[in-house]
């Protein structure tokens, strides 16, 4: 291995250090203060962003969960009265899911709650260091 390998290997492990200390974070932070769950969370930001609702497949696909694991989400959701369900008329195998008014109102409070968490997660960091960041972490994703 060369050396700037291993500095990559070494830059690799810190990335995945740093991600999963901010997501276990994130997990706790939003079960201890929320009583709610990332995979919750993640359901709910992605049907706030499409508010025309999507099918549980689109869902699936958004969330690289299998369907399966969307429905059980989904499943919680609904009886909570967050999100419905509603058959599609031109296929009775497709279900469109949304945000009922009710979600609506209570992720928009969670998502300014996560955005004020992530900010003090980070808060170490400058405007010019996420500059920093946000160039290298294009780069890299264009290499994979």
């Amino acid at each position: 291995m060369s050396d700037l390998s291993k500095r990559r290997l070494k830059a690799w492990i810190r990335l995945l250090g740093v991600t999963r200390a901010a997501e276990n974070h994130l997990r706790e932070y939003l079960r201890v203060n929320h009583a709610t769950t990332l995979p919750r969370f993640d359901v709910m930001a992605a049907l706030y962003r499409r508010r025309d609702g999507v099918t549980m497949s689109e869902l699936s696909r958004m969330l690289l969960v299998s369907n399966g694991n969307a429905t059980a989400v989904v499943d919680r959701l609904e009886r909570e009265g967050l999100v419905r369900r509603t058959p599609s008329e031109a296929d009775r195998r497709t279900v469109h899911v949304a945000l009922t008014p009710e979600g609506l109102t209570q992720f928009e409070t969670l998502a300014a709650e996560h955005e004020g968490e992530i900010d003090r997660l980070f808060a170490a960091l400058s405007e010019s260091d996420l500059d920093t960041l946000t160039d290298i972490l294009k780069r890299a994703r264009g290499q994979a």
